[in-house]
């Protein structure tokens, strides 16, 4: 099964270059008696198992084979296992050595499992023969993430699941298929409008068919490059170091520090001045999604979750809103209310902020 899987396309591409390297172990090699056996029946009734000796055995072969002296990962697909993601695969492509067992039957002794397999995945809620197929999808999905394997590393970055969202539509020539048309911005050849194009149908893709994947999604990307954070400063004494760094990072416009009197909007210009001070909000045109973040839960008040599908809804600027005191975020009229943890958190605001973001935006 694995001799063409591992001499053609990208993976045999992968292989040939010697860009990974892939061992086949033959259990049987390992097996007892005449008959080179490897499995044996359930105790209690049921089907056949591999035993645990013999895999042993073939666990240990494939640990002395290997030159590096670093400990193997060893993954057991199996449909008790976690469904397999993209997390997943990207932690496995970071370790030097990984052995993939490979079960058959109704599987493996448990005792085997519990002491030598450190992860067990599923590909998914179906029964199928063996782990062959399974593993294969494993060395294909891992062997992707070497460099060099995948010609461009721009397309594995934009790969349905890489940040967490479902890819684009894709068209190719002819323009005009069966009475089907490809969208008229894809012939436009403005560079600025395809890629508008691209970011919202794939957040609208991934809201229709997939809303579960929002939760662990990398957003910032699919949103508007026009997205600024604005904090509601009262006092002095309000900590906002990082704050010009932090929108750095998340790839913000420069931030906003509202200051209601003269002297405190002096002293935050001297503090921050990477920072706009104002004495107000900005003006907020109809385009400008308002959305203003509280540390706890309130009534009324949008879970994170709702809030990052708010955003990806949003065909246009955002202004996240932030303040150390809430009653001021209430005064505010305009916009939708969001909360990031379940209860107020005793901790500066320039850290709630950050946590925010990054629940909010998902850096990667």
């Amino acid at each position: 099964m694995f001799a063409n899987f591992l001499n053609v396309s990208i993976p045999g591409r992968a292989v040939t270059g010697g860009l990974i390297g892939v061992n086949l172990v033959n259990l049987r090699e390992f097996g007892k008696g005449n008959y080179r056996q490897l499995d044996d029946y359930a105790f209690g009734s049921g089907g056949m198992l591999f035993a645990a000796p013999q895999l042993k055995a073939a666990l240990d072969s494939a640990i002395q084979n290997h030159e590096s002296e670093s400990k193997p990962f060893v993954v057991f697909p199996s449909p008790q296992g976690t469904l397999i993601s993209q997390e997943i695969i990207e932690t496995l492509s970071h370790h030097e050595h990984v052995i993939i067992i490979c079960g058959h039957y109704e599987g493996i002794d448990e005792r085997f499992i519990e002491r030598y397999v450190d992860l067990e995945v599923s590909v998914g809620d179906c029964v199928i023969t063996g782990g062959e197929i399974p593993a294969m999808m494993i060395v294909d999905s891992m062997s992707r993430l070497v460099p060099g394997v995948v010609g461009k590393n721009k397309a594995v970055i934009e790969d349905s699941f890489y940040r967490g969202m479902l890819d684009n539509p894709n068209y190719t020539r002819p323009a005009m298929w069966e009475g089907l048309e490809v969208p008229d911005v894809l012939l436009s050849g403005n560079a600025g409008k395809i890629n508008h194009w691209r970011r919202r149908v794939a957040s609208e893709r991934t809201l229709t068919r997939r809303p579960d994947l929002i939760s662990r999604a990398s957003i910032r990307e699919y949103l508007s490059d026009s997205v600024n954070i604005a904090v509601i400063a009262e006092t002095s004494n309000v900590n906002l170091d990082g704050l010009y760094e932090l929108s750095r990072a998340y790839s913000l416009g420069r931030p906003y520090i509202i200051a209601g009197s003269h002297e405190l909007r002096a002293e935050m210009k001297t503090r921050y001045p990477e920072a706009k001070v104002k004495g107000r909000l900005p003006e907020c045109k109809e385009d400008v999604l308002v959305i203003k973040i509280f540390a706890g839960a309130r009534v009324n008040s949008n879970h994170s979750l709702e809030i990052k599908r708010r955003c990806l809804e949003h065909d246009g600027a955002i202004l996240f809103v932030f303040s150390e005191n809430e009653d001021s975020l209430e005064r505010i009229t305009e916009g939708i209310s969001g909360y990031i943890y379940e209860r107020d958190m005793n901790i500066p605001l320039n850290i709630k902020i950050g946590i925010s973001l990054d629940k909010l935006l998902g850096k990667r």
